[in-house]
């Protein structure tokens, strides 16, 4: 099963990275598997300190800034417990893991967590059509350089209604965000920015 979350890790100077990630979990959550591209920041930051916190959350807007590289600041954290590391303040859960494996074997590199801490700071919101629907736009957001401009504005189109119908003003926000920066970069040669969900996550592969 693919979880969509949120993922923090550090670099060896301590400097915090923040991005969405889908890892593959399994129903205990007591490990899982992240598949970061090589070229992301999270790949580089779990090579150098091996450990993270995946963060469950409710705040799409937050997915959706980090997805295409707009934060505008780092959200509020606190250490971790047991692992180098900070949790994010606004999550529903959070894990913390130790990396006990990476396969480089492939572009998308298989970076196994073993969780040593979970916690819980709050209930989730609850299923909203808008908040899944934010997410798909995230995805297709940052596959750009994968999909034809007709099917993205298609995609977009589609979205588009459950956000207007079922969303708040952080899903109306967000989505906005998104569709601003499709806009932007069909009309432009800019590279997706490095901590897009295509380049930090495996969300990709849905």
């Amino acid at each position: 099963m693919i979880l969509e979350g949120v993922v923090t890790s550090q670099n060896a100077l301590g400097e915090l990275n923040v991005a969405p990630m889908g890892p593959i979990v399994e129903p205990g959550m007591q490990r899982f598997v992240l598949r970061p591209f090589q070229t992301s920041t999270t790949y580089r930051n779990l090579k150098q300190q091996p450990f993270g916190v995946l963060h469950v959350v409710d705040d799409v807007l937050l997915i959706a800034r980090a997805a295409i590289g707009h934060l505008v600041e780092t959200p509020m954290t606190f250490p971790a417990l047991r692992v180098p590391g900070r949790v994010l303040t606004g999550a529903c859960r959070w894990y913390e893991f130790r990396v006990v494996s990476i396969d480089d074997a492939t572009e998308r590199t298989q970076i196994e967590g073993v969780v040593e801490h979970c916690g819980r700071l709050r209930d989730s919101f609850g299923f909203n059509r808008a908040k899944h629907a934010v997410i798909e736009a995230a995805i297709v957001a940052t596959r750009i350089h994968l999909l034809p401009p007709d099917e993205i504005a298609a995609q977009f189109e589609r979205l588009r209604s459950p956000v207007e119908k079922t969303g708040g003003s952080d899903e109306l926000k967000a989505f906005a965000l998104l569709n601003e920066f499709v806009q932007e970069k069909l009309t432009s040669e800019d590279a997706v920015p490095e901590n897009a969900v295509a380049a930090d996550s495996s969300l990709e592969d849905e």
